[in-house]
């Protein structure tokens, strides 16, 4: 089946615009989900609407937003009330600025869509706005309305499209110091050594398809074992001895171990250095 667009509407930078569409760049079609189920009939179960101070349960239908403004006081919103603030980007995605790709900090990068273009109408356009900041090397920030919320965007190009990612604001991203003070001590120069040699010796390029939800692997392998009729084995939790580390042995040992926790195969197959021949007992006889 087709994928459908999450949001259709125009790209316009100056007094150019084209018609674009949006669709999700990832999906959660394959996750596990499940559903609240009463044990003693095997039913699902259905959640009913009611009126907390009242108990009596209510229609979906007649209910309206409230922002809380007090303890059990609420300032009440209705579709009017929403309307009237309506932004024209609600169907429009206004490039603002152009910016290094660098400059943006990763903590901000949130969901990212493909957006191409709605038809033949256009399309021109699009091509020519993508070459543009492809050939510049850089990355778009503009502004669209998803689902009645304005969000900050950034427009990267690719291959026949434009990789647009939602950005979170500044109020949205928690800082460091908001976590806590750290005072990291300084490296001792030994360890960096070997730490260093563990970052070389386990490079590598990033393939996607190596990495695999194990939890979800896992989540799917209980439900098969289940519908078949199975027993499921808990597994015993891992017990922390409270044991301290060493570390410089700790780095050590993880020269000759693989990213799988294995012994690299030229340590595995080092044959065991042999003994230096003794010297022969004093009263040994020599041969005739």
């Amino acid at each position: 089946m087709p994928a459908r667009p999450s949001w259709e509407g125009h790209l316009r930078l100056s007094l150019v615009t084209c018609p674009v569409a949006l669709y999700p760049a990832t999906t959660e079609a394959d996750t596990v989900r499940f559903n609240l189920i009463n044990p003693q009939t095997n039913n699902r179960i259905k959640m009913k609407t009611f009126d907390a101070g009242a108990d009596e349960e209510v229609s979906r239908g007649d209910l309206v937003k409230g922002f809380a403004v007090a303890k059990n006081q609420y300032i009440l919103i209705d579709k009017e009330d929403l309307d009237s603030v309506k932004l024209e980007s609600t169907r429009i995605i206004d490039i603002e600025e152009f910016v290094p790709a660098a400059s943006i900090d990763r903590v901000y990068w949130d969901s990212p869509y493909h957006l191409v273009p709605s038809g033949k109408t256009g399309i021109e356009a699009f091509a020519v706005i993508r070459a543009a900041m492809a050939k510049k090397n850089m990355i778009a920030i503009g502004r669209l309305v998803m689902s009645t919320r304005e969000r900050i965007c950034a427009l990267e190009p690719r291959e026949d499209e434009i990789l647009l990612t939602t950005l979170r604001t500044h109020e949205e991203v928690r800082r460091l110091s908001d976590v806590g003070p750290l005072d990291l001590p300084k490296p001792d120069p030994r360890m960096l050594e070997i730490a260093e040699k563990i970052v070389e010796q386990q490079r590598g390029t990033f393939d996607p398809t190596r990495f695999v939800d194990r939890y979800e692997t896992a989540l799917r392998e209980v439900i098969e074992r289940k519908r078949k009729g199975q027993t499921i084995a808990v597994s015993a939790a891992p017990v922390d001895t409270g044991k301290v580390v060493d570390l410089m042995e700790a780095l050590k040992k993880s020269l000759g171990v693989g990213a799988n926790g294995e012994l690299k195969a030229a340590n595995r197959n080092k044959p065991a250095a042999s003994k230096p021949a003794g010297r022969k007992p004093r009263g040994s006889k020599r041969a005739a």
